[in-house]
């Protein structure tokens, strides 16, 4: 008996019957994941540098900067040299500071704001005085400015107002040089305005910081009472007032009774000269109550 023989076709289709019989009722096929999509790497972007801008606000002042030729004219004033401390309050952009230490002087910056602080302490760098020009952060009303024997300012009236008394308790002979604004009853001991060129903040001030004789002392002749308005100076020296007194750092000058009397201040003693019709001699002062 001949085995039947099945078509391929009809073979083929038995054996799939087979297959999708064997799986259970309602299975699916698993469904391939997608393909997931890169993320792009977001590409790196350099910061720009900062740059002050003029009449941006800080914290007690907006910032202007000194013009360029009027910082060499405060210096000048000031006589610096270099054995001076300069020392400048809401630094700003480090102009005056930078410029001091171009003429040998060691000199610091306070400023408030951190990003100029940066900034200036790069100028610096780049002007080739990094060692000895220095910034630092801070308030400019609490900075010891102990150290200083040249103060190089640009500030409001306001803020020379509430730093008055700290300047003045400043060692005997400390230069104050400003910009445009003056000191509250505190007269510059010199001012000049420049026209030539200069079309904003062009006026340049200094004091010299004077010593402190306000009280009683005692002379041969008689006792010295002194008032003292900063470097000006009123009182009596025995029955006679005291006309023109004035000093400058520890110099001081005062006419009585037609004598002339010119000395310098050393602590509580006060050594000089005094002219009168019959000619010129020493005298010397004691502080009474030192």
């Amino acid at each position: 008996m001949k085995t039947p023989r099945i078509p391929v076709v009809a073979w083929l289709t038995f054996c799939l019957a087979i297959a999708l019989s064997a799986s259970p009722a309602g299975a699916q096929q698993p469904t391939p994941s997608p393909t997931p999509t890169p993320t792009p790497t977001p590409t790196p972007t350099t910061a720009e540098p900062y740059q002050p801008r003029v009449g941006q606000p800080g914290k007690d002042v907006v910032w202007v900067p000194t013009p360029e030729e009027m910082v060499g004219k405060m210096l000048d004033m000031a006589a610096i040299t270099s054995n001076d401390f300069v020392i400048d309050l809401g630094s700003g952009d480090g102009r005056n500071v930078i410029a001091a230490a171009k003429r040998g002087a060691r000199a610091l910056g306070v400023e408030y704001n951190a990003d100029l602080v940066e900034y200036s302490k790069r100028n610096a760098a780049q002007a080739g005085v990094a060692d000895k020009a220095s910034f630092v952060q801070g308030d400019m009303f609490e900075a010891d400015i102990s150290r200083a024997t040249v103060m190089a300012l640009f500030l409001l009236p306001d803020n020379l107002k509430r730093l008055r008394q700290k300047l003045l308790d400043l060692r005997p002979g400390t230069r104050i040089v400003a910009n445009t604004f003056g000191i509250e009853n505190w007269t510059p001991d010199e001012t000049k305005t420049y026209e030539d060129g200069c079309t904003s903040w062009c006026t340049v001030m200094l004091w010299i910081v004077p010593a402190k004789v306000a009280g009683t002392w005692k002379l041969p002749e008689g006792e010295l009472n002194l008032t003292q308005e900063a470097q000006m100076l009123t009182g009596t020296l025995s029955n006679a007032a005291i006309e023109n007194g004035r000093l400058r750092g520890e110099e001081i000058t005062f006419t009585a009774a037609g004598a002339q009397y010119t000395g310098r201040v050393n602590g509580n003693r006060i050594e000089g000269t005094v002219k009168t019709a019959e000619g010129e001699r020493k005298w010397a002062a004691t502080r009474a109550n030192p």
